[in-house]
């Protein structure tokens, strides 16, 4: 397993530190639900995730790498035995560490992810390589698997570059103006160079959480019309 340095994402977000989750509900006020349902969507598809193919959550380790602020790992803590967070921004990771006093958070320079090979259950990436340069994006794929255990999960949630409602939500976040969104087959790909790829779904096909809506879901995942996707591999 390649121990390549991980190379910052471009953006630079300690600049949005005190207007974090404000940018991102603005760029999807549009849509009608606030940021809290689209989080806990995806919350939902990770410990489904962990718990069908790792067992009991509880009894995992979990990195989340550009954790932002904390938003997922509020919803996350409880769940795991142990919950990490690493991010670029010292000051984000403070609001995170003030948000989820529980939950472990670094600063780190982007390159070599500060934990040992093969010492995490999960590590996962929510919409993070989108702000990773296309060049940077073997390195920074490489660094989650090479902190993932054997038989452990790297997984990756990005935007739907096919759904028109990404693509309007993209254009008006600021935070996301230098954005370049990856298809699935391409995250698959990068994945899949360092494991086994088990899993591909479509996710957030309507911003209803009713339970129609929500049952259909699981049906829908093959088609590239949700408003996100995820992709998980096992290493091996």
């Amino acid at each position: 397993m390649s121990s390549a340095p991980a190379t910052p994402p471009r953006a630079d977000f300690e600049h949005y530190k005190d207007t974090y989750q404000q940018e991102i509900q603005k760029s999807i006020s549009f849509i009608g639900q606030d940021l809290d349902f689209f989080t806990r969507v995806k919350v939902e598809c990770l410990l489904d995730l962990a718990r069908r193919n790792l067992g009991d959550p509880s009894r995992l380790k979990v990195l989340d790498v550009g954790c932002g602020v904390g938003i997922t790992d509020h919803h996350l803590t409880g769940h795991f035995r142990k919950l990490y967070g690493i991010d670029l921004s010292p000051g984000v990771v403070r609001k995170a560490k003030a948000l989820n006093p529980q939950v472990s958070y670094r600063h780190y320079a982007g390159r070599t992810l500060p934990y040992l090979s093969n010492s995490m259950d999960i590590t996962f990436a929510i919409c993070v390589m989108h702000h990773v340069g296309p060049e940077r994006l073997v390195r920074f794929s490489s660094e989650m698997a090479r902190v993932t255990r054997k038989g452990g999960l790297v997984v990756v949630f990005e935007h739907n570059p096919w759904n028109p409602l990404t693509q309007i939500a993209v254009s008006r976040c600021e935070m996301d103006d230098e954005a370049i969104l990856l298809t699935s087959r391409q995250v698959e790909k990068l994945l899949g160079a360092n494991g086994r790829v088990v899993e591909k779904r479509y996710i957030l096909f309507t911003p209803f959480s009713v339970r129609p809506f929500r049952f259909l879901a699981p049906f829908l995942g093959k088609f590239p019309l949700g408003a996100q996707y995820y992709v998980a591999a096992k290493k091996e």
